[in-house]
């Protein structure tokens, strides 16, 4: 269980560190249009990335 919980966030942080090192400015202007949004639109982003990340893991594990 915790073996799975350490690979679940080293791919995280595999796929977070990509984005930082390939494509800098493209997440600046990620971040810029995050800031535009509002709370609202910002969470339900949120809620729909946890929603399919729990779909993913569930199927994954059937």
């Amino acid at each position: 269980m915790i073996s799975t919980v350490v690979f679940g966030i080293g791919l995280v942080l595999v796929i977070e560190g990509l984005v930082f090192a390939l494509a800098p400015s493209r997440l600046d202007d990620l971040v810029a249009m995050m800031a535009a949004m509002s709370r609202d639109q910002r969470r339900l982003i949120g809620l729909v990335a946890l929603a399919l990340g729990v779909v993913l893991v569930w199927m994954s594990r059937g």
